[in-house]
């Protein structure tokens, strides 16, 4: 019985996002009100207010369960594996769960991301989200490589690459592309975007600068800094 109750409710849920999704889409985000999207999904208003805080929370539904599984991923770290392909294969499977997803097409990503885009009140929601996110997963990819980055390093890290992911990928939004598109045009931007951060892969600071001592040499010093 448990699990009925569980299947049902997952039933309830799913058609209350796509009713705020069809509704979204033929009158706008702004003109669509809660009532309407209960009564589309053939629930009272009060029962919308079981699953959902309000209509903007339809558009993020599922944030929390990728960042958990995203935040999983890294502290399974593999044996030898460096911090750039942790990154890669964190970027790789984001995509791979949303191609797992039946109930997300390539029509729902992009629409939902016109959305956000259109309306401020949901653009700075987003803004906050992937604010908070990256930095989750900068604290799971500094306690994951804890030995090779520092704080610094790994917000960095973080911060190009999914930026870089993000850009790509929106500016295909629109050219009537598949999810596995999508997917191969986030793989690119994640490899160019760790061409450029190779040097996570390279020893610590601190050992770099011991081997440099060891060998006799001593680094410059920036201009005004000598005594």
């Amino acid at each position: 019985m448990a699990g009925l109750r569980e299947r049902k409710k997952q039933r309830t849920r799913r058609a209350l996002i796509d009713a705020a999704l069809q509704l979204f889409a033929r009158k706008g985000y702004a003109d669509t009100t809660l009532a309407e999207i209960a009564a589309t999904a053939e629930v009272s208003t009060r029962t919308f207010f079981s699953y959902f805080s309000g209509k903007d929370d339809l558009l993020f539904h599922d944030g929390e369960e990728r960042m958990e599984r995203a935040l999983a991923l890294l502290a399974g770290r593999r044996p030898g594996e460096t911090a750039g392909a942790l990154l890669l294969r964190l970027v790789e499977a984001g995509f791979g769960w949303a191609l797992e997803d039946e109930a997300l097409t390539f029509e729902e990503a992009e629409l939902r991301m016109r959305l956000i885009m259109a309306e401020p009140a949901l653009r700075a929601r987003a803004l906050l989200l992937m604010y908070d996110g990256q930095l989750r997963v900068a604290a799971a990819l500094r306690q994951a490589c804890q030995d090779e980055l520092d704080e610094v390093e790994a917000a960095a890290a973080v911060g190009a690459l999914f930026g870089a992911v993000k850009l790509a990928v929106m500016a295909h939004l629109g050219h009537d592309r598949s999810l596995k598109d999508i997917q191969t045009t986030a793989r690119r931007a994640a490899e160019l975007a760790l061409d450029g951060l190779r040097a996570l892969d390279s020893p610590p600071a601190e050992s770099r600068q011991g081997a440099t001592r060891a060998a006799g040499r001593v680094p410059v010093e920036p201009p005004g800094m000598a005594s």
